[in-house]
């Protein structure tokens, strides 16, 4: 009896993370298509980094990551999920594909620091704002050998005009996720 149980807590964990996933990948799609364009800069403001930073911080190791592998690739292969309804390899090798590679490096950074049981929100906080710095960092990295201009001129078009922004979604993505993080544990 106690392996059967064992097994369909198994499967349903499973299966949530399934869905989860899922769910979390349309909610990448949803946030890249709010977005506010920046006359000054080729790189809009959207929603993607709270999906990314929430993502991480719910699904942890491999899974939070595999949200946005999942995400580039679907977007890689043609569907239209990217900001301003992009696709395709053209696409990520835009002035914006950093930013994609900068989901996965702070999906993987954040995933793994926010690895334990109950995480305290300070903790959550700090990690999420780490994480929302490599995005950036990697954008206006990638923005400079796209562009050819200085890193100087890259980090302010690339990173500067968004860090309000990001600071809200940060702090709204810790909120949430401290609200919602006993639970999530629980089911996952």
């Amino acid at each position: 009896m106690e392996l059967i149980l064992t097994r369909e807590v198994t499967t349903s964990k499973n299966i949530t993370r399934v869905v989860l996933i899922t769910a979390f990948v349309f909610a990448m799609a949803f946030g890249a298509y709010v977005r506010i364009p920046l006359g000054f800069t080729p790189v809009p403001l959207t929603l993607q980094t709270f999906f990314v930073l929430l993502s991480a911080a719910v699904l942890k190791n491999k899974w939070g990551p595999s949200v946005q592998l999942i995400y580039i690739t679907l977007g890689l292969a043609g569907i239209p999920l990217f900001a301003n309804s992009g696709s395709g390899t053209a696409y990520f090798f835009g002035p914006t594909g950093g930013y994609l590679i900068g989901f996965i490096v702070a999906a993987l950074f954040l995933s793994q620091l926010l690895n334990e049981p109950v995480p305290a929100f300070r903790k959550i906080l700090i990690s999420m704002a780490f994480a929302e710095v490599i995005i950036l960092s990697l954008g206006s990295i990638w923005l400079k050998a796209y562009t050819g201009l200085s890193l100087e001129k890259a980090f302010i078009l690339g990173f500067v005009p968004f860090i309000a922004g990001d600071f809200i979604k940060v702090l709204s993505a810790a909120l949430f996720f401290q609200v919602i993080k006993k639970r999530v544990r629980e089911i996952l």
